[in-house]
């Protein structure tokens, strides 16, 4: 995969995921690529461990898994972003 095709998939289910998320995430929108990068990657390790990491077709399961550890990542950065601003408590 290369860097840039990371990085828009990274923003795709960042934003996703700040969209799912609850309340409003005050992350900044690199933060949130980072997050979804991460997340992606989790996914994919994790799509790759229970065997569904290549299928044929769509990769219904892996792109699920990615979206779930996008989601767990970007509020887990969330809630140390406001940690570490100050802006309200973790």
């Amino acid at each position: 995969m290369s860097w840039l095709w990371a990085i828009i998939v990274g923003l795709v289910l960042g934003l996703i995921a700040k969209a799912i998320l609850p309340g409003k995430q005050r992350i900044p929108i690199w933060l949130t690529i980072i997050c979804g990068m991460i997340g992606g990657a989790l996914g994919n390790w994790a799509a790759a461990g229970l065997g569904i990491a290549e299928t044929k077709g769509v990769d219904w399961g892996r792109h699920l898994l990615q979206l779930v550890g996008a989601v767990v990542v970007v509020a887990v950065g969330d809630r140390l972003w406001a940690a570490i601003r100050g802006r309200r408590s973790a």
